[in-house]
């Protein structure tokens, strides 16, 4: 089987819509799309229709904004309840962090001579609910300030670059919490991508694991290299945690990262379906 858990659509930050998604992933051969969009379940449903009559089975998930000391940590939710009212009114929350930092992120773009205008973000955000930095990204390339996203965050919009402004987001303990409550199976994103390593330490993790019941890290996935594989897969083992394998595709708004570029081991697809079930969570 060929499983890629960690996608997203244009409802985020993808470029794809959901359908297409889907049939890109189908006409490709994948078994399994785990769809993860940004902070929302809103391209669930188009997914799970545009699959049906193929042999491609969606998986249900989300990818929530969170932190741990200040510093950005993904925090991937497989299953979940998407009605549960408390991770609803925490990803609301997220989501109105981010459209409230665009201003200040406009103004510093501005004085760096590229200015662009709100109505210009939304040209890119479209009908998405999860306005991010790589909508302001293609807002850059449209206006020529550069050449892709890639350049963009590389030289601009990263943590602590000259046009990145903070938000809100969840904790990291709070939202391992909330993704339980709601009959899902937490599983850190990328966890030593980066520069994250240097929060996300074994320590940490173990934390995470024994005190907050965090299920599984993404050890193959485009930002890990194979040192890194290594090492985070031996600490996953050692904590008993799930391996997942990911491709984080997002269209053509991330290089090297196409769909199923990376993949996860069938019986750990099959044994995160099991907790899922187990729980009463959403297939």
């Amino acid at each position: 089987m060929r499983i890629d858990l960690h996608t997203h659509s244009s409802v985020s930050d993808g470029t794809d819509t959901p359908t297409q998604l889907v049939r890109k992933a189908a006409e490709q051969g994948l078994d399994v799309l785990g769809l993860t969009d940004h902070d929302t379940f809103d391209g669930l449903r188009e997914a799970k229709l545009a699959a049906e009559g193929t042999d491609l089975t969606v998986l249900p998930g989300l990818e929530m904004s969170c932190q741990l000391d200040g510093a950005s940590v993904h925090l991937l939710g497989y299953g979940c309840d998407p009605h549960d009212e408390s991770l609803l009114n925490e990803l609301t929350r997220v989501r109105v962090g981010r459209t409230g930092r665009l201003p200040e992120m406009l103004a510093k773009l501005a004085e760096l001579g590229m200015p662009l205008t709100e109505a210009e973000i939304a040209e890119q955000v479209g009908s998405s609910p999860s306005l991010g930095r790589p909508h302001v990204a293609d807002a850059m390339v449209a206006k020529g300030y550069v050449a892709d996203r890639q350049q963009a965050f590389d030289e601009y919009l990263f943590d602590g670059g000259p046009a990145y402004a903070n938000r809100y987001s969840c904790d990291i303990r709070r939202g391992i919490e909330l993704i339980r409550r709601a009959k899902g199976v937490p599983v850190i994103a990328h966890p030593w991508g980066r520069g994250r390593a240097q929060q996300l330490t074994p320590a940490v993790l173990s934390e995470l694991t024994m005190e907050y019941r965090l299920e599984g890290v993404e050890v193959n996935h485009p930002d890990h290299d194979a040192d890194t594989r290594q090492r985070l897969g031996a600490l996953a083992t050692r904590l008993g945690l799930l391996h997942l394998g990911s491709s984080d595709h997002h269209g053509l708004g991330k290089v090297n990262n196409d769909l199923g570029c990376e993949t996860t081991a069938s019986e750990v697809y099959e044994e995160l379906v099991r907790r899922v079930r187990s729980r009463g969570g959403r297939l």
